[in-house]
């Protein structure tokens, strides 16, 4: 039941304490056993890794082929968002650097630089979620994902930009998103500059830098080294190793792209700021979407963003607490009026879509701008 404030002031305090003590609360509890967990995580993951190369490699028919690729695809979105988002984002911190797990020496396997990842994702992005000018996040390339990002005539064809390029090369290019090759190569339509410091031929160095020092040998374990071991049958390694890279790079892109992108997700114009700690944690939730489930499973391969909401409120939990505290947040989020959205998984997506689509126009439509989501509220 929705509690009355007397005041728009006293509502968002309100919401900012509840959510500080249900941080608290599940911080105190963390320990041997977010540890344990993930390191469990880590021994399924390096299983699926010889599992799925050993049968790509040694099968001769399409049903021992396909176990191969779908295990090495579990391995790689594991790797990619449970274990790999979570460690950067500094949920094992705490444990020190020898558990191998800590956010300042952790190696992420995917073709994405990290330190360029830890700068643009956990301080732009999460610091100041969908305001123009301080997240980047708000375009990805070509596409532009909220209004406030200014149109052009390659808009038009950002729907199946989305779909049949930047889907199935999501980690690549996200790459170039963090490192600022994107700024120089598409621009924000602004003027300025989202990643790179400016347009000096050092800053210019330094992105191409960043991003080929992790492409290269990435790509080159992927599509060089096992391909080559298996010698004239080499076409039907890189074959397998390609469709596991597709599979992760397509879940992960409809996994984050759910997240941020909708008719009900908020954005915020430039200069735009919360005025205080209440109200951040408002505006993190009314700029996120969750999408439901069914089995935990699944869960582990969004690595919990599934619980974007949760994740932007609370961005250092691993994703077993956040699939905790999720009942509590959604009740508190009630109690106080915060929008707090959420839908099956298909339906969040497909929101997604149309409010891409919607942005491919120069005036979106008058009822998109509305901006009335398609999800549950609560």
């Amino acid at each position: 039941m929705e509690k009355t404030f007397a005041t728009e002031e006293l509502r968002l305090e309100s919401f900012g304490r509840a959510i500080d003590a249900i941080k608290q609360d599940v911080e105190a509890r963390v320990g041997d056993d977010d540890l344990r967990y993930v390191r469990r995580m880590r021994l399924f993951s390096r299983t699926m890794e010889v599992v799925g190369r050993g049968l790509i490699h040694v099968s001769f028919e399409p049903v021992l082929f396909s176990f191969g690729v779908l295990a090495l695809f579990l391995h790689k979105q594991v790797e990619a968002t449970e274990i790999g988002h979570t460690a950067l984002h500094g949920a094992y911190d705490r444990f020190g650097e020898e558990t191998g797990f800590h956010s300042s020496t952790f190696r992420w396997r995917v073709p994405i630089d990290e330190e360029s990842w830890r700068t643009g994702h956990n301080v732009k992005h999460h610091g100041h979620t969908n305001v123009t000018g301080r997240d980047p996040d708000i375009h990805f390339g070509p596409v532009r994902l909220t209004e406030h990002t200014p149109w052009n005539r390659g808009h038009r064809f950002q729907l199946w930009i989305a779909l049949f390029h930047i889907f199935p090369n999501f980690t690549m290019g996200m790459n170039t998103h963090f490192t600022g090759l994107s700024d120089l190569w598409w621009g924000n339509g602004r003027g300025s500059l989202d990643v790179l410091k400016d347009r000096s031929p050092a800053s210019v160095r330094l992105a191409y830098w960043k991003t080929f020092r992790k492409w290269i040998p990435y790509y080159a374990y992927e599509y060089v080294l096992f391909p080559a071991l298996a010698g004239p049958m080499f076409w039907k390694v890189l074959l397998g190793n390609w469709l596991s890279e597709v599979m992760r790079d397509v879940y992960s892109a409809c996994t984050i792209f759910c997240g941020h992108v909708g008719s009900g997700v908020k954005a915020y114009p430039e200069g735009d700021r919360a005025s205080s700690r209440g109200a951040w944690y408002a505006r993190q939730v009314e700029a996120t979407n969750d999408f439901g489930v069914r089995w935990w499973w699944v869960s582990v391969l969004c690595g919990g963003l599934d619980l974007q909401i949760e994740h932007h409120l609370f961005p250092r939990l691993a994703p077993q607490r956040l699939r905790e505290v999720a009942p509590l947040v959604r009740r508190t989020c009630k109690e106080h009026g915060v929008a707090y959205r959420t839908a099956p998984w298909g339906k969040v997506l497909r929101d997604a879509l149309s409010w891409i689509s919607e942005l491919s126009r120069k005036t979106p439509s008058a009822a998109a701008l509305v901006r009335t989501s398609v999800a549950e509220m609560t």
